[in-house]
C-alpha cells in the first residue's frame, strides 16, 4: 500500500507533468478529499478548507476541483442532475448505494462487475474502460424511521 508521502510524490509528479504545481489551495483540496470519509461535494470542501485557510475563494475550489479532475487525481461523481460529488481517484472500482432518505452514500466493492465487465468486453468486443454502478434505496435508519 502506497504511503501518503508516496501518494503526494504521484500527484505532483501528474501536476509537473501537466505544467502545473503544487499549490498550498491544491495540497488543501486533495487532502481534504483524500481524508474525506464521506464524497463531498464543492461546498462542503470549501467550508472545510476555509477552517483551515480563511482566506480561501469558492471560485479557487471549483477551479482547482476541475483541474484535479481533469489530471485523474479527483473523481466527480453525479449522484443527480444538480449535485456532484468530488472522491480521490479510488485505486479499486467500487460502486454506491444512495439513501433517498437522508442522502447517505455507501460505498461498496463487488467482484460480480469485474467478471461481468469482462465478459461483455469479450462477448460485444468492447474495451470497457469504466463501470459506474449507483444502487438507490433506504439505509437502515431511514427504513426504521418509516416504521
Amino acid at each position: 500500500m502506497a504511503t501518503k508521502k508516496q501518494t503526494l510524490q504521484t500527484k505532483r509528479r501528474a501536476l509537473s507533468s501537466a505544467g502545473l504545481r503544487m499549490t498550498r489551495q491544491r495540497a488543501l483540496i486533495l487532502d481534504i478529499i483524500s481524508q474525506g470519509h464521506e464524497h463531498l461535494d464543492a461546498d462542503e470542501v470549501y467550508r472545510l478548507a476555509r477552517e483551515r485557510k480563511p482566506s480561501l475563494s469558492l471560485s479557487t475550489v471549483y477551479r482547482n476541483l476541475q483541474t484535479l479532475k481533469k489530471l485523474g487525481l479527483v473523481k466527480e461523481l453525479h449522484f443527480d442532475e444538480s449535485h456532484h460529488h468530488y472522491e480521490a481517484k479510488p485505486s479499486a472500482e467500487h460502486h454506491h448505494l444512495i439513501c433517498l432518505g437522508c442522502g447517505k452514500i455507501v460505498e461498496v466493492e463487488c467482484g460480480l462487475s469485474h467478471k461481468m465487465r469482462q465478459e461483455i468486453a469479450r462477448e460485444k468486443g468492447f474495451e470497457v474502460t469504466g463501470v459506474e454502478v449507483h444502487m438507490t434505496g433506504y439505509c437502515a435508519k431511514c427504513r426504521q424511521k418509516g416504521k
